[in-house]
């Protein structure tokens, strides 16, 4: 291994070895140095280059000066590490290894150093530092695999340059004697650190740095390679790890600090500083070199492993060899054209590409079938051999695709290879704009291509549950397409879903149904949990829009999938009742039967009627409070499935108060057939002060001995965190909330300041509220989309109290940070509100919102 010979000649106004004087060392690096990262001129690399000669200029000149003063010999300063590799960022630490021969006087080499560290902290530069014989570097280095690693980055600056060349050459021969050894103890630190940071290529504040796929791994593979026992695929590996350290460049030098994580808020300027449209397009860059980083650390630690077990070597990489492996050197057939080899699905010897361009497919079908990764040589020969699939495909390219989808978890690594090595979007032109694209809802833990994907791999799941398993893992595939293009991504990835489905062969009616399913993949869970069932309109327009009992037998399966692949916040069996109550009116509704099952509109349980009666004897408030555990969806016992949002469901908390308790009101205050007013906010903000959280809210008005009306909730709750209240607490609160002797509002302003004090300031949009019109038949939608905060459903319910209307029912979802409440709301005749009239109601809720 020899050292690079770096050009002597830099940027303008840079001085370099050779051509310019090395700066004053009292003085001129400092004023160097500033000048240099405030010219917008050179480039990342070229800046970090000319860092680097500028800092070795400096350091040479201090190390020179003190050891000539102290008449020192047989010493030599090492750069390790990043600055080792040349690779200096504005706020970077330096790593520097100070080497001696042994000879010299152990105090004069202590002052030396003093006079090397203190100018660099005296500038406020980090630093990591240590005084060695090359004997004591080596054996360091036996014990200690990060020192070990930094050896591999050695370069000289000034001293004795055959120090230096005793360090990297002893480093080099001990690093490849014991890489059967080594390797799997740096494989685990990478894994380890993965586990602790994430995946870079899915995060929306990405550590740079230490997150899976990031300048650290790119580090690592370098490591590997230098062992010689395997390399990494080199195919845009350079120019992700420079784009990498481009980012953090300019993440330095906007923030002035030595920060390697990408926040929110420093995107949009480390944006402009790269020269970038928005942060959109600096995280999809991000993602890219990530994932090409990432792609290049699995075909790699998986080459590792490989050929330490062709040696006979036990591997300990844990996950680089999955599924069933053939004997060593053994071919065993997996389908037409593809074998197993060494653990991996590789072209058979018989293969031909060039004449067979369903084979790439074919092959990726039999890896993911049998749990195999796809060898990565065999995917680049059906890239550059193969023949373009004609259009439409045939019906074998249509069905290995299916069968590939369908594979489940094992799907995930098959389709990255594939991405990686571009034959995606080749297959499919539209993924391209999906691909590496950010989503900056929190709920969603993927990029849009990844979570696309995975929802096809969720819904390999469910496809027992379904006549037509292949619609579904296509919809699936397709159902988020839209979001590469301007608009509603539901309304253009029906179209885009229309051509890719007619490019893959559907027929005509095949070609609709997957249509129609991307048109409304949102239909089901955003009805549930945002609109009345017991409203006939409700059912109507779901079942106006799905068209049969098969499709929508399929929509409810991707509905599951498509939450289940979002992340946690989204699907919980809460969701999934009301969802599967939603399928089961539509059904009957396409099927031409009466809803038997389903309570009717305003039609009281017994366990509300018995309340109402209670709370009219005793004169109420009467509180119940059920807690009952609701069994997993069918998808959450899958292998794959990550471990549920620790979240209580099931627990329903009834309140039933005479209307004559209402705060302040008498009975007649309130429309006919309408809620006693001031109740809902009264009852939402005791809720509130006991941390509880409300996921749904019905009202009720029940009159059942003839004797006064009788307003009834029903909430379905669950604790922010801890155990759930006692039901005598709640019902003291309340009782004084509707007396008038609780001061709910100044409460929740003493939590909400209390909170604010301890926690980060949350930068959010600000609340919408819109009329849906068309929604239901007997009453006025309010919907309000709001960052979800303590007492929300509180100052909602006073804002529509304030603005005269009557809350019939209530219908919370809650989805990560994000509140989307719809509100059936009726004025004072009990009739729905005028166009006009409702969206002045919308507008003063967003008044006393905002």
């Amino acid at each position: 291994m020899t050292e690079s010979v770096e050009d002597p000649t830099g940027p303008a106004g840079v001085p370099s070895p050779g051509n310019e004087p090395a700066p004053d060392p009292d003085g001129g690096y400092p004023a160097a140095r500033l000048r240099l990262l405030q010219d917008e001129t050179p480039t990342g690399p070229d800046r970090r280059a000319a860092l680097a000669r500028l800092t070795d200029d400096w350091l040479a000149g201090l190390l020179a000066r003190h050891t000539t003063a102290a008449g020192l010999t047989g010493t030599a300063l090492v750069a390790v590490g990043g600055y080792g590799r040349g690779e200096l960022s504005p706020r970077s630490d330096l790593d520097l290894l100070l080497l001696h021969d042994g000879r010299a006087d152990a105090g004069a080499l202590a002052t030396l150093a003093d006079h090397l560290w203190y100018p660099v902290w005296d500038l406020g530069l980090a630093l990591d530092h240590s005084v060695r014989t090359p004997a004591q570097a080596r054996k360091a280095a036996r014990e200690d695999l990060k020192v070990q690693l930094g050896l591999l980055d050695a370069r000289h600056l000034a001293g004795d340059p055959d120090l230096t060349a005793a360090v990297r050459t002893a480093a080099y021969s001990d690093w490849r004697e014991s890489a059967p050894k080594r390797l799997p103890e740096l494989h685990d630190l990478c894994q380890e650190r993965a586990a602790r940071q994430g995946e870079l290529q899915y995060l929306l504040e990405p550590d740079l740095k230490e997150a899976r796929g990031g300048l650290r791994d790119a580090t690592a593979l370098r490591a590997v390679a230098a062992s010689w026992l395997a390399d990494a695929p080199r195919g845009g590996l350079e120019a992700a790890r420079a784009r990498l350290l481009d980012a953090r460049d300019a993440l330095h030098l906007t923030t002035g600090r030595a920060t390697d994580r990408l926040s929110l808020q420093e995107q949009d300027q480390v944006a402009t500083a790269l020269g970038m449209l928005d942060a959109d397009a600096l995280l999809r860059q991000t993602y890219e070199s990530a994932r090409t980083v990432s792609y290049a650390a699995d075909v790699t630690w998986r080459e590792v492993g490989r050929v330490l077990r062709a040696r006979s070597v036990k591997p300990t990489l844990r996950g680089l060899l999955h599924g069933r492996t053939a004997g060593k050197g053994e071919r065993s057939p997996l389908a037409e054209g593809v074998v197993e080899l060494d653990g991996e699905a590789v072209l058979a010897r018989t293969a031909r590409p060039e004449r067979d361009p369903v084979l790439v497919l074919r092959a990726a079908a039999a890896a993911a079938q049998s749990g195999l990764p796809l060898a990565t040589h065999s995917i680049r020969r059906c890239a550059t051999a193969g023949r373009p699939l004609p259009v439409p495909w045939p019906a074998e390219a249509r069905e290995q695709l299916v069968t590939l989808l369908g594979a489940g978890p094992h799907t995930v690594p098959v389709w990255e290879a594939l991405e990686a090595e571009g034959i995606i979007t080749k297959l499919l032109p539209d993924w391209e704009r999906v691909r590496c694209r950010p989503q900056r809802n929190p709920v969603h833990t993927w990029t849009v291509d990844r979570h696309l994907v995975e929802t096809a791999v969720r819904a390999a799941a469910l496809t027992r549950r379904v006549h037509r398993p292949d619609l579904l893992l296509i919809a699936a595939l397709l159902h988020d397409i839209g979001k590469g293009w301007p608009g509603d991504h539901s309304v253009a990835g029906e179209t885009i879903a229309r051509d890719v489905a007619a490019r893959l062969g559907f027929d005509a009616r095949d070609t609709t149904v997957i249509a129609t399913l991307v048109r409304h993949h949102l239909l089901l869970v955003e009805t549930a949990t945002r609109r009345d069932l017991d409203d006939p309109a409700t059912v109507g327009a779901v079942a106006e829009a799905v068209g049969s009992t098969r499709t929508l037998e399929l929509l409810h399966a991707l509905t599951e999938a498509d939450a289940l692949a979002t992340g946690p916040a989204a699907w919980s069996a809460w969701r999934g009742g009301l969802v599967a109550d939603l399928v089961k009116r539509v059904a009957a509704r396409l099927a031409g039967e009466p809803d038997t099952e389903a309570r009717g509109a305003g039609e009281p349980t017994a366990e509300q009627e018995r309340l109402a009666i209670e709370a009219r004897r005793t004169g109420g408030p009467v509180l119940a409070l059920h807690a009952r555990a609701e069994p997993p969806t069918e998808a959450d016992t899958g292998p794959q499935t990550p471990e549920p949002a620790q979240e209580p469901v099931g627990v329903e908390l009834l309140i039933a108060v005479p209307a004559h308790r209402a705060p302040g009101r008498r009975p007649s205050d309130s429309p006919a057939g309408a809620p006693p007013r001031g109740v809902l906010p009264a009852a939402a903000g005791v809720l509130a002060l006991h941390r509880l959280t409300v996921r749904a809210a019905d009202l009720l008005l029940l009159d059942p001995l003839d004797e006064g009306p009788v307003l009834v909730l029903s909430w379905r709750v669950a604790a922010e965190y801890g155990s759930l209240p006692q039901a005598d607490r709640l019902r003291a609160d309340l009782l004084r909330a509707l007396d008038g002797t609780l001061d709910i509002p100044a409460r929740l302003a003493e939590r909400e300041r209390a909170y604010a004090r301890r926690s980060r300031a949350v930068l959010a949009p600000p609340p919408r509220v819109t009329v849906a019109t068309g929604s239901s038949d007997t009453a006025t939608v309010i919907e309000v989309r709001a960052q979800d905060a303590h007492g929300l459903l509180h100052r909602i319910g006073r804002a529509l109290e304030a603005a005269g209307v009557a809350v019939r029912s209530a219908h919370i979802s809650t989805l990560g940070a994000n509140a989307v409440d719809a509100f059936y709301v009726t004025g004072q005749d009990g009739a729905p509100l005028t166009d006009a009239a409702a969206h002045e109601v919308a507008a003063a809720v967003e008044r006393a919102l905002g």
